[in-house]
């Protein structure tokens, strides 16, 4: 039995199996730069502060942001449980607030490369994840690789970080773009959210929303939500060179209110995906592995 059939076996068992019980956001950017993790981060601890247990799931093996606005750095990756047999609990570091953080390593470059076994035991540890918490929040490296554009295609709730900047606008469309034409990604099945960053108010992550949301909906056909904003705020940089997420240090400032207005709306406001099927880590993986089978073809 050749690959292909062997991973179209896996992909066949895991849709017969009901995904776990936590609920994956994945937030991205179309550029690095734009406080993509900041908003991870300081969204995980607003969840905590509402009584749900979060893991962040790092798929930029580029960097390691993560580890330092942690204070930790991971003894193991997700390539020490595919290859070297570490299991899933082994790999998970704790942070402030016992928010978990798996650090993806080399193990999201290498995944294509993977042997029927390992793959098996790869979704099978995955599976186990999604029963370890309420809330797994995957943060994307940065730019239109092809491991974002995987996890994004095969999530069915996405936040997209831009600010004002007229590249990251420019970023955010193209990652959208890349996105429409993606296989695997299933539109009236996922539901992207807009976060504004760093804007001067309210009307400004409007505004620039509504220049993103314009062009996407005319020649996409994506329907993109506006979640709300976080405003600049100098206590932002304080905490970075501090290594500390601004909501564990500034909790009354404005910025960790803005986010905690934002974890309010996810949690509780109509921009929770109730009626969506949730495709957890192990069905993103899969669906990666079999576009990278497709363009091997």
């Amino acid at each position: 039995m050749d690959q292909a059939q062997n991973l179209r076996n896996i992909i066949k068992q895991n849709n017969q199996t009901e995904a776990g019980q936590a609920r994956i956001i994945t937030v991205t950017s179309g550029k690095g730069g734009v406080g993509k993790t900041s908003v991870s981060i300081n969204l995980a601890i607003q969840f905590r502060k509402q009584g749900k247990s979060v893991i962040i799931f790092d798929a930029d093996f580029g960097l390691a942001n993560i580890e330092v606005m942690f204070g930790a750095i991971p003894k193991y990756n997700l390539a020490d449980m595919i290859y070297r047999g570490k299991n899933i609990k082994d790999i998970i570091v704790k942070g402030p607030m016992d928010i978990g953080f798996i650090s993806g390593g080399s193990g999201i470059n290498g995944l294509g490369n993977l042997s029927y076994d390992q793959i098996n035991y790869l979704v099978y540890k995955l599976r186990e994840l999604e029963g370890m918490a309420d809330i797994i929040i995957v943060d994307t490296g940065a730019g239109i690789s092809d491991s974002v554009l995987g996890f994004v295609a095969s999530s069915s709730e996405v936040l997209l970080v831009a600010t004002p900047e007229p590249t990251s606008i420019t970023d955010a469309y193209a990652l959208l773009k890349a996105l429409n034409v993606r296989a695997g990604f299933e539109r009236e099945n996922t539901t992207i959210h807009m976060i504004a960053n760093r804007v001067s108010n309210h009307e400004e992550g409007v505004n620039l929303y509504n220049k993103l949301n314009v062009v996407v909906s005319k020649f996409l056909n994506i329907k993109l939500n506006f979640l709300g904003i976080v405003p600049k705020d100098d206590n932002v940089g304080k905490a970075v060179m501090q290594q500390k997420p601004v909501s564990l240090i500034y909790p009354n400032s404005t910025a960790s209110k803005h986010f905690s207005s934002l974890a309010d709306g996810l949690l509780n406001g109509k921009s929770a995906v109730e009626d969506k099927k949730n495709k957890g880590l192990a069905s993103a993986i899969l669906r990666m592995l079999k576009n990278k089978e497709k363009k091997a073809d």
